[in-house]
């Protein structure tokens, strides 16, 4: 009698089993829906709410206004100038015509790559013609990473004076004076080269030498 009742009184092993599952499976649930909420909705909601707070310019893009308040553009983002009264940018390879914001890359080309070398040389004299004899950075033949890099370097930009000054009618001097203006340095002093950014200088050029237009490419 006494065995039939410890018998009975037993949990199945297959019973337990099937609770400490379940208990696990709603343990793994619980967290999963938890770490969601916080790291997936809250947490980015607040550093976008700081950053709207702290860095309104930068976490709105970085975006440039004309003098209507019109959005011609971003600091962060290069876009084609081709007329001569203009800093021009780097090289592009983003997209099929360049300066595609959709479209970042570089031309993945080896060094030794002889389309590289023939588009590099053609670069090349294309700009000797206009400068002459002056020595040509490499960032004014090769297109950068991204293809979108905003900037040149100093040496690049007072490379354009020349070609900048005789469309607008004025000294080569003038010119650099307003692209020294707009150069700026490593980012705290340490990370990077001196560069300038494009888009800034050229509608600084516009408003020192009269142009009511934003910058046209």
């Amino acid at each position: 009698m006494s065995v039939h009742t410890e018998t009975q009184g037993r949990v199945p092993a297959r019973s337990t089993g099937n609770a400490s599952m379940l208990a696990q499976a709603r343990a793994a649930v619980v967290a999963t829906l938890f770490f969601t909420l916080l790291l997936g909705v809250a947490y980015p909601l607040l550093i976008t709410g700081v950053a709207q707070l702290a860095f309104p310019a930068q976490a709105g893009g970085s975006l440039i206004r004309d003098a209507r308040g019109q959005v011609i553009g971003s600091r962060l983002i290069a876009q084609s100038f081709t007329r001569p009264q203009y800093l021009h940018p780097r090289p592009s390879a983003a997209g099929a015509d360049g300066y595609d914001a959709s479209a970042s890359s570089g031309a993945n080309l080896g060094p030794l790559n002889p389309k590289l070398v023939e588009t590099v040389g053609q670069r090349a004299a294309a700009l000797k013609s206009q400068s002459g004899a002056a020595p040509i950075p490499a960032d004014a033949v090769t297109a950068s990473a991204s293809g979108l890099d905003p900037h040149v370097s100093p040496a690049n930009a007072r490379m354009q004076a020349p070609r900048i000054a005789q469309a607008r009618g004025v000294a080569p001097a003038e010119v650099r004076r307003i692209i020294d203006a707009h150069v700026e340095g490593p980012a705290l002093g340490l990370l990077g080269q001196p560069r300038v950014n494009v888009l800034e200088v050229n509608l600084a050029l516009d408003k020192a030498l009269g142009s009511a237009e934003p910058p046209r490419r």
